[in-house]
Order: structure tokens, then C-alpha cells, then sequence
């Protein structure tokens, strides 16, 4: 079905009201994911909502100790924010991957977050940091955990009318700071086979107090492993504390095979991939985050 509106609402119950009167409508952030979907067939928008023109979803604030990062601030303005390099060096890391520098130019969080798939970039550096979806609809305003928001690839648990205004990222305490990395075949602009984000918070003497670490391409939706984190608090992060985050992180994977790697390869791989971003972690936490 050919697209017979583009509207460009000014405010959030405007965009809710044109959402939930248009079947078919979609909500356009970024739309680096939607109008590729959409020529390709996959998906079939009447109409498409464009968000940037409503107040408080572009733009970067940081106040109150929260990060709030407008859903459709684009990747690029995310990238060379000065405070967010500095406090969130692994989100801004998550950032700079997802497509080419014309793509940033374009791409959003919200936009990464909302297409659910399970390779995205962002998401698992958002989860590991703890952050926390505003969602606007009918109803008012929800806040809803990042990783809540996938409900399977391609699918999110927003109700009709409902879409991503803001992220808001907890900013890190003394000695505590994060990491992003992903496994990709060639060496840029590639879907991850798997990445791994991490958030690690050390004491004085180097023990690690608290941690927080997340696996995507590895599963249906972004992995979570609490058994994981809680193998590396305690410990110094020494060879025994990782290969018991790593055992647990592996048990937990489901991945699946594909062209770009057999679900066997993918769970060895996710292992490799986190001993090595806990470490960078670790040591921008050693470093004063």
C-alpha cells in the first residue's frame, strides 16, 4: 500500500492523536530503518508521523544526575557531545556504529530502540547503563526499562498512539564507567553477531562493587544476565571472577545460526567479546569513569 500522508506534528498530543486515528500510520524518528523497510516491502506505512518537530525530542541535556537524550537526536550529535564522551564513553562508543557517518547524521537511539532488533547497537550499551525509555500515548507518560522494550525481533510492547520521546541514562558514580563492543565480518558497517555492552563500578582497592552487563545478537531480544554480574562483584575482576561471568553468560544465549555465524560460533564469541569489554570498562572505572 503506497504512502498517502507525511505529517509533522508540533506536540505530543497531536502526534498521538494523528498515531492512533491513521491505521497503518508509523512514527518517523530517524526513519533510516523504516524508509528501508518500506521500499523494501517489509513494511507498509499509510502514513508517516515525523517526530523532530516536537519539543524535547532532539537535544541532550544532562541534569540531576540523569542523561536525558531526546529519542530522535541523531547519532552524530551524540557522538561529539563533549559531557556524554566523557561520562558515557561506551554509549557514545554504541552510537558511532550503528551505519555510516551519513547515517548518523539521521539515526536516533529511539529509532534504533523501537525497530527491536536483536542486533542493535545502542541497546545493549542502554541496558547496561541502566537506562529507561520515555513513552508518550494516550494515556500520559510510562517509563519503561530499556530492555523491556523489544518484545521479539521486530515487535514493542507500545501500545497504538504510544512512541519513545527521551532516553534517560544514569549518569555513572565515582570510579564507574562503561563499554561497548561488537563482533562484526568485516571491519565497519556491519550487523553485529554479537555485541556486548558493560557498566563497571570499582572500589578504592580495585574490587568491583557493581556491575551490569548486556549481550545482543544473541537472543530474541537483548540479554540480561543477572548471574553473570554477580559473578564479578566481589572480585577483583581476576581470570576466575571472568570465566565465571563468561559461563553464565554463555548458558543463558539462544542464539541462532545463520550466514553470518552458527549459534554455536555466536556463543563462544559472545564470551570473548565480554571478558574483553568488562576489561575496557574496568579500566576507564580505574581511571576515575
Amino acid at each position: 500500500m503506497a504512502v498517502q500522508a507525511y505529517r509533522a506534528p508540533t506536540s505530543i498530543p497531536e502526534a498521538v492523536s494523528l498515531l492512533v486515528a491513521g491505521s497503518g500510520a508509523f512514527s518517523l524518528s530517524g526513519g533510516t530503518d523504516l524508509l528501508v523497510q518500506e521500499r523494501a516491502g517489509t513494511r507498509h506505512p499509510t502514513a508517516f508521523i515525523d517526530l523532530k518537530r516536537i519539543p524535547g525530542m532532539l537535544g541532550i541535556s544532562i541534569e540531576g544526575g540523569v542523561a536525558r537524550i531526546g529519542a530522535a537526536t541523531s547519532c552524530a550529535a551524540i557522538s561529539a557531545h563533549p559531557d556524554l564522551r566523557r561520562l558515557l564513553p561506551g554509549l557514545v562508543e554504541a552510537a558511532a556504529l550503528i551505519g555510516s557517518k551519513q547515517v548518523q547524521g539521521r539515526a536516533s537511539l529511539g529509532g534504533n530502540l523501537c525497530n527491536a532488533s536483536p542486533a542493535a547497537d545502542s541497546v545493549p550499551a542502554l541496558v547496561a547503563n541502566r537506562a529507561v525509555a520515555v513513552v508518550a500515548g494516550q494515556a500520559g507518560e510510562r517509563r519503561v526499562a530499556v530492555e523491556c522494550i523489544a518484545r521479539s525481533p521486530g515487535s514493542t510492547v507500545l501500545e497504538p498512539g504510544e512512541f519513545v520521546v527521551a532516553i534517560e541514562v544514569p549518569l555513572p558514580e565515582a570510579r564507574q564507567s562503561d563499554a561497548y563492543l561488537r563482533f562484526i565480518p568485516r571491519s565497519e558497517m556491519d550487523i553485529a553477531v554479537v555485541g556486548a555492552g558493560a557498566s563497571i563500578r570499582l572500589d578504592a582497592e580495585g574490587r568491583c562493587v557493581a556491575a551490569r552487563i548486556a549481550l545482543g545478537a544473541v537472543a530474541p531480544t537483548v540479554l540480561v544476565v543477572p548471574e553473570a554480574d554477580a559473578a564479578l562483584i566481589g572480585s577483583t575482576l581476576d581470570d576466575a571472577a571472568l570465566a565465571a561471568c563468561v559461563a553464565a553468560a554463555r548458558a543463558a544465549c539462544r542464539p541462532i545460526s545463520d550466514r553470518r555465524g552458527t549459534a554455536d560460533f555466536r556463543r563462544h564469541v559472545a564470551g570473548v567479546i565480554l571478558q574483553r569489554v568488562i576489561i575496557a570498562a574496568a579500566r576507564r572505572a580505574a581511571a576515575g569513569g
